[in-house]
């Protein structure tokens, strides 16, 4: 696994949420949920991970992994399944559907209101109860309220024919209003208490089952006793979070965390009452807290953003009453903007406020282990000091077609995007990787020497061993610069051997001189150097592809020579620039290439040399 994830792991947060791995550009790969986030997502590191065949492959394709702490498990699954649907990770087999969980609908205008399942709430007056994660669960609890609140549980058709009680009423289930054997008052009272119940109200009555079931067990009726102990367990489920849900019960919550100027923002989503997505923004600003959270509101609701009735925040921001006017005439309707101080509101603030500590925590562990790598590093290098400014390098191409280079640039641990450098390199080198990380080298070092914006690194990296060393050695000796830029080479992690004795070498350093350096896993250093070399390889890859899609391939569109022949060529000659330099007879003797093909070939790349 790759030793940022393993390094991230280990700050983890130890209550309820979910986890997501992330792939090449920010891609989710998979989502979980756990009761405990850090011992969950731990299991993932060993070898074969928890031993499910789909999630190996997040051994070699995760490069980040991030978590959203949540209040329960239960809101853990509805997030999940939420994240889910909307980011269809690649790795997640189940709630890829559009099926919606269970909530308990009750029409308080129906002359004899009772409890339906549905799975969509809808804006139509009735009071909505859920949603519930198991269908399981809330089939129990309609059981347990019809024992204590019992209540019909028919359909009207049935309802209006009934001409007797049915056997659900001499169970004690249905008081029968059918027929007339219950008083409207009476059903009104009996219906007011399953009201309490749902609302969380069940203090009195888990006291009175759990005596229940202690005298059961005390008098040796032991299925009684588990009896009652399920409808405990139900009741408590019940009682824990489930609330009646309106019409207006989407919101958006806004929790900042502060240490002097640097901020973390988490805006979590809650719709129908559930948690729908969280999402967390870095950044400093010397503004006071109630300015930030005005401007954030601002700038996240521009465009065509959908609004919801309620915005919690942590901060009143300035001029809130203007912000809540234009969030109004956006949305079409009244919208609140509220600092909670007490109920389900203040809890929903207070789950953003600890997503905010968490990430912000999280990230200042790992800046300190940052630049402690740094200072790692200088000691193994031998380095004069500390290492400020890093460059890595990395050359990224296929058989020698657009090849290209990229220089990242990490100041103080953290990239600084505006030394980033993207070069094409020439065809000349194009099918060499060291002549290519050699020139671009060259050509990195000299923009630091003529441009003003730019400076030579603390110590220069680039991906690979011995021989793309060589090569950015051979660069900056030609320069004359080979005692002034400190230089490393960082290889990646390889399988040796045969068969049981296959083995991982490990990341590696390599010097000028001497034995490459063994990195330990999960090290300061190897966060540093895979951090920096992984920002590299995705930075040369993007723009790889980018120069691939976009560049007009002289054996593109040649009659005869479709993707499969022109793999062909490129492979039998290593480069573009070779088949250039091909004759009409080199061409003819490629296997797999017709003759008549080989002349179009030779006349196109031809007609079109420079």
């Amino acid at each position: 696994m790759h030793p940022q994830i393993v390094d991230k792991v280990a700050r983890f947060p130890d209550g309820p949420g979910i986890y997501l791995f992330l792939g090449e550009r920010g891609k989710v790969l998979y989502v979980g949920k756990a009761a405990n986030l850090r011992a969950r997502v731990r299991s993932y590191l060993k070898p074969g991970g928890d031993g499910r065949y789909q999630l190996r492959f997040l051994e070699d394709e995760a490069q980040d992994v991030e978590f959203v702490a949540t209040a329960n498990e239960q809101d853990a699954l509805l997030l999940e399944s939420s994240v889910i649907k909307q980011r269809q990770p690649r790795y997640n087999l189940k709630l890829k559907d559009d099926k919606s969980f269970l909530l308990l609908r009750l029409d308080l205008k129906e002359p004899w209101p009772w409890y339906r399942l549905v799975r969509k709430r809808r804006d139509d007056g009735a009071l909505y109860f859920g949603p519930y994660t198991s269908a399981k669960t809330v089939r129990r609890t309609l059981r347990l309220l019809h024992k204590i609140a019992p209540l019909r549980d028919c359909t009207d058709p049935v309802f209006r024919n009934r001409s007797r009680p049915c056997i659900k009423y001499q169970l004690g289930r249905c008081p029968a209003p059918c027929t007339g054997l219950i008083e409207k008052s009476g059903y009104d009272e009996l219906l007011q208490r399953s009201l309490r119940i749902l609302r969380g109200d069940t203090q009195t009555l888990q006291k009175d089952l759990r005596a229940q079931m202690s005298l059961a067990a005390s008098t040796l009726q032991f299925e009684r006793a588990q009896t009652l102990k399920l409808q405990l367990e139900a009741l408590q489920m019940v009682g824990e979070r489930q609330a009646a849900l309106g019409a207006d019960e989407d919101e958006d919550v806004f929790g900042m965390h502060r240490v002097g100027e640097e901020l973390t923002v988490a805006f979590l989503s809650f719709r129908s009452g559930a948690m729908a997505s969280c999402r967390r923004f870095s950044f400093r600003s010397s503004l006071p807290s109630e300015l930030v959270i005005g401007d954030l509101l601002s700038r996240l609701y521009e465009g065509d953003v959908y609004v919801p009735p309620r915005v919690l925040v942590s901060t009143a921001p300035v001029e809130g009453e203007l912000i809540a006017a234009w969030l109004t005439h956006k949305r079409g309707s009244a919208v609140l903007v509220l600092v909670p101080q007490r109920g389900g509101k203040r809890r929903h603030l207070e789950l953003a406020l600890q997503n905010a500590q968490l990430a912000d925590a999280l990230q200042a562990d790992i800046d300190a282990r940052l630049r402690g790598g740094a200072k790692r590093l200088a000691e193994m290098l031998q380095l004069p000091e500390t290492p400020v400014r890093l460059h890595c390098l990395d050359v990224s191409t296929t058989q020698g077609v657009a090849t290209v280079a990229s220089r990242v640039c990490f100041v103080d641990g953290a990239p600084y995007k505006a030394a980033y450098r993207l070069f094409r390199i020439s065809e000349e080198h194009a099918g060499d990787d060291f002549s290519a990380m050699e020139e671009a080298v060259r050509r990195s070092v000299l923009l630091c020497l003529e441009r003003d914006d730019d400076e030579l690194p603390d110590l220069l990296i680039v991906d690979g061993g011995d021989g793309q060393l060589a090569a950015a050695c051979r660069a900056l000796k030609e320069l004359g610069l080979e005692d002034d830029v400190p230089i490393c080479g960082l290889a990646k992690s390889r399988l040796r051997g045969l068969q049981d004795q296959r083995r991982e070498t490990g990341e590696r350093i390599f010097q000028r001189s001497g034995a490459p350096i063994l990195l330990g896993k999960s090290d300061p250093e190897t966060l540093l150097l895979a951090a920096i070399r992984d920002e590299a390889h995705r930075t040369a890859i993007r723009f790889h592809k980018k120069r691939r899609g976009s560049i007009t391939n002289i054996l593109h569109d040649i009659p005869g020579l479709g993707p499969s022949r022109r793999r062909i060529v490129l492979s039998h000659f290593g480069s573009l620039a070779a088949v250039r330099r091909a004759s009409l007879d080199e061409l003819r003797a490629v296997p797999g290439i017709p003759p008549l093909v080989a002349v179009a070939v030779h006349q196109r790349v031809r007609s079109s040399e420079p």
